[in-house]
């Protein structure tokens, strides 16, 4: 099964996970891929069909100017860009004390600032063709914040204030914008999880590591059927601006909801008694 019309999608973080498997259905779709990674091998010893297609580049996204002049480039080969798929990530477990500044910054950067660097580099190209689709893959800790999480809550958040913003700003130009916010899906995310060094026993994060050892192979989401999804919004006329993936992703994400309405009911009299009185 082919699709109508041939489509250029540009994807971060293609060796593995969920974009290794929308790389492999995309290509199967006939779509060329250009698919980003620190390092391509791994992508290039999985994919064995329709290659001709697939365009990898070795890319780290961290950096503005290697991001500019890699999409520079693919604009030159291709000719165009049509879809942007913000994927590359990974996630830092530890307690807010035991991150270093280093380890806090560094999630940020491929988590946030990668995806800030792809749209600002890529925007100028889908501004003059009027037409794009712009995919930001946020996390269900993008709306709910987990203890021991907090530099992934704090980007992957940022990817949903920055989706929205984003949206906003490039409407007019015919381009649109999606943040996807899967739950736990089967693939090696857990696996590429990363941990504090310095650990202090009260916050438990020696259990924690074996706690996500043991769930990781286990998750109820069929990555397969996600990609699929990706593929779906993108041939919509008006996809959404907001995607919700995963049972566990609606039920969290719902009940917080819930939860904070609550609470503004709750403190409403002293929201309100902030203005200067009525003369």
């Amino acid at each position: 099964m082919h699709s109508e019309i041939q489509k250029v999608w540009l994807i971060t973080g293609t060796s593995k996970g969920l974009g290794l498997y929308l790389t492999k259905l995309l290509l199967s779709l006939g779509h060329k891929v250009v698919a980003t990674s620190r390092n391509v091998s791994p992508l290039e010893n999985e994919i064995t069909n329709h290659r001709e297609n697939l365009y990898p580049v070795a890319l780290d996204i961290t950096s503005d100017q290697e991001v500019g002049k890699a999409i520079d480039n693919i604009v030159k080969e291709l000719g165009r860009i049509d879809v942007v798929v913000n994927n590359a990530g990974y996630s830092l477990v530890g307690s807010m004390e035991e991150m270093t500044d280093k380890e806090f910054r560094s999630t940020m950067d491929v988590n946030l600032f990668g995806t800030v660097n792809i749209i600002r580099n890529v925007m100028p190209y889908l501004r003059r063709q009027k037409s794009g689709h712009i995919i930001n893959i946020s996390s269900n800790a993008g709306y709910v914040g987990f203890g021991k999480a907090a530099s992934y809550n704090a980007a992957k958040f940022g990817v949903i204030g920055l989706s929205e913003a984003l949206a906003q700003e490039v409407t007019d130009f015919g381009i649109r914008v999606t943040v996807v916010a899967p739950g736990q899906f089967r693939t090696e995310f857990m696996n590429s999880i990363s941990y504090v060094r310095n650990r202090i026993d009260v916050y438990g994060v020696d259990q924690a590591e074996r706690m996500w050892a043991q769930f990781s192979g286990r998750q109820q989401g069929d990555p397969e059927k996600l990609v699929k999804i990706l593929v779906q919004i993108n041939e919509m006329e008006q996809p959404p601006l907001h995607l919700l993936l995963g049972p566990d992703t609606y039920e969290l994400v719902t009940r917080k909801r819930k939860q904070e309405d609550a609470e503004f009911e709750q403190w409403k009299d002293l929201t309100l008694s902030t203005d200067f009185a009525k003369p």
